[in-house]
């Protein structure tokens, strides 16, 4: 177990909290407020992060560039990023727009990845990482908004050298010796023993591990023990089942979830994974808060492309409050090309004339649209979240009916597709399922 010299032992009844603050937004200035003081202590047996005293059970999201007011509005008290500056907004301006809707944020700090080509026995480059790291923080540490430091993300996967742990214990260190009112992590793609057993021996700056998982979450603890880690935690992406977790089909490609599939798993793991561990389990940030091209354009994140919500999203908010939106997304009950659903490796003929059907029920019969779409299979395919570039949509005659029929003609180019069906109502929601296909 971690040596965690930064936990300090209370006993007494906990007071969740979501920020403090009851001030109206206009009124909000972060300059005038000093910053908090952010603490991990063990009570009654359990380990919880305290803000200012009070027990902080963190109920967040990944969120790079998302609605951080409708975060704020369907329940979390938090959200995580992945570096200090996202090229569209900086540091303080994100910690500005979170603590305007009293949330706060575990700030990541962008550190090098091996995969990349970083070189962790490089010592000059080791040296010139951490202090401009130094200056990030130095520029946000005593911002009102600010819960804590993420110090890189999944530096573990498809990587060798271990002196990335040195370096990153060294960057938390040198957190602690300028910024003493916030702790500082690691994001870990899953755990492993060794990765626990090396940090735990080198590393005793770093306050807590933070682990990443997608269908594996259901295995939790079993994951946890296995790794041989006893100490504290946040669970910093979960969600969807990854791509690499579902079946495919014949040619390869990875069947999707529908989005009401994905809510049910979502709902799930949280109360049966997350919840599930009262004890050393602080709380976890659902991914992703957004939307990103990864495999697909609707794969992670929790909106659509057009900003509608997901079906998750009403889940998330009744984990978060107890209550359910007032309005609920559409769900997708059954959807197929010629009889067939998305498992059967459905093989169309050049040009051929198709017909689809969409299945889906709204629980508040809202006026809803059916669109649809066919984009080639992506192939600008990246890892661990990499960068990805989305397939263009492919035209094609595409006829939607209001009970769910759809006539399309197939693509004339031979290849790899993916039928889109986007079941919207009149209130920004929309549920989604889309069907690989192969034309030859």
């Amino acid at each position: 177990m971690l040596k965690f010299k930064n936990v300090l032992v209370i006993m007494g009844l906990f007071t969740i909290m979501a920020c403090g603050c009851n001030s109206s937004k206009e009124n909000k200035n972060p300059s005038t407020e000093d910053p908090r003081k952010v603490e991990l202590k063990q009570a009654d047996g359990k380990y919880r992060l305290f803000v200012d005293g009070e027990e902080f059970y963190v109920k967040g999201a990944g969120l790079e560039f998302g609605n951080i007011e409708a975060l704020a509005e369907s329940g979390a008290n938090s959200f995580r990023t992945w570096r200090t500056d996202n090229g569209r907004e900086t540091g303080k301006e994100i910690l500005d727009e979170a603590y305007r809707n009293d949330l706060m944020v575990l700030m990541g700090i962008e550190v090098g990845r091996e995969r990349h080509g970083f070189d962790y026995n490089d010592t000059a480059w080791v040296a010139e990482q951490k202090e401009d790291i130094r200056r990030q923080v130095m520029e946000l540490k005593d911002h009102p908004a600010l819960l804590g430091w993420g110090i890189g993300n999944e530096l573990n996967f498809q990587y060798k050298n271990r002196k990335v742990w040195d370096a990153v214990n060294d960057i938390a260190r040198m957190i602690h010796e300028i910024d003493g009112n916030h702790p500082a992590t690691t994001m870990l793609a899953g755990i492993g023993k060794g990765e626990v057993d090396y940090i735990t021996e080198n590393c005793p700056d770093i306050d807590f591990l933070s682990v990443q998982f997608y269908g594996d979450i259901e295995n939790l603890a079993a994951r946890i023990e296995e790794a041989g880690y006893g100490g504290p935690y946040l669970v910093t992406e979960w969600g969807a089942t990854g791509h690499w977790e579902v079946p495919a089909t014949p040619w390869g490609a990875p069947i999707e979830q529908s989005s009401s599939e994905k809510a049910a798993a979502v709902k799930y793991r949280y109360q049966n994974a997350i919840l599930a561990d009262s004890i050393y389990c602080m709380g976890s940030f659902v991914f992703l808060w957004g939307q990103k091209q990864e495999r697909t354009p609707t794969w992670y994140g929790l909106f659509t492309e057009n900003g509608e919500k997901m079906e998750a999203i009403d889940v998330m908010q009744y984990l978060w409050t107890g209550d359910w939106p007032e309005n609920r997304t559409p769900k997708i009950i059954k959807a197929e090309i010629n009889g067939l659903d998305r498992y059967a490796g459905i093989t169309l003929s050049p040009g051929s004339d198709n017909t689809a059907f969409i299945e889906y029920n709204d629980p508040d019969s809202d006026s809803i649209s059916i669109e649809c779409e066919i984009m080639k299979e992506a192939t600008d395919l990246g890892d661990g979240g990499d960068f990805e570039s989305r397939p263009p949509s492919i035209e094609t005659k595409i006829s939607c009916e209001p009970d769910g029929k759809i006539i399309f003609t197939a693509p004339e180019e031979k290849g790899q597709y993916r039928f889109f069906i986007y079941v919207r109502d009149n209130n920004k929601h929309a549920g989604t399922v889309n069907i690989p296909f192969k034309v030859e």
